[in-house]
């Protein structure tokens, strides 16, 4: 009995740690449609993220002013080698910039690229029903805070 016993605690002590990753490696909280709230007056800044599979989410960025699209952006954040790095897009521009990720846990994330000015660092993480972030480069920083919206 008490080898079977062992046996068991072992099972749920593997169990319990892959859970964990699977936990840390979700980023399902996202998912859905988000609308900045500490934009300037007169724009609307949003971003609508989806899952592609358990290795990738896909983003888009935008601001209107007026009605119109003043900025535009492809986000994906994608697993690559065991790592989680971020991509950016805009129509701008030829190439997409990768930022490598540094750090990430349940809750938030961490990507950096020192090979451009600005932004070198970008930072999401949730918090409560909200999501914020934070794109930084030597001594700017530029806040986002986010709402969900609903459908």
């Amino acid at each position: 009995m008490s080898c079977n016993q062992s046996k068991k605690e072992k099972q749920k002590e593997e169990i319990k740690s892959e859970t964990m990753i699977e936990k840390s490696e979700n980023f399902d909280w996202l998912l859905g449609k988000w609308k900045r709230l500490n934009e300037e007056e007169e724009k609307e800044t949003f971003e609508n993220w989806n899952k592609i599979n358990e290795t990738e989410y896909s983003g888009i960025g935008f601001t209107m002013q007026n009605g119109d699209t003043i900025k535009q952006e492809k986000i994906r954040l994608t697993k690559t080698s065991g790592k989680w790095n971020l991509t950016v897009k805009v129509p701008e521009e030829s190439e997409s910039i990768t930022f490598n990720g540094i750090s990430h846990n349940e809750t938030e994330f961490t990507c950096e690229n020192n090979e451009i000015d600005f932004p070198n660092k970008i930072k999401y993480w949730k918090n409560g029903n909200r999501i914020n972030a934070m794109v930084s480069g030597g001594e700017m920083e530029i806040p986002f805070e986010f709402e969900k919206l609903n459908k």
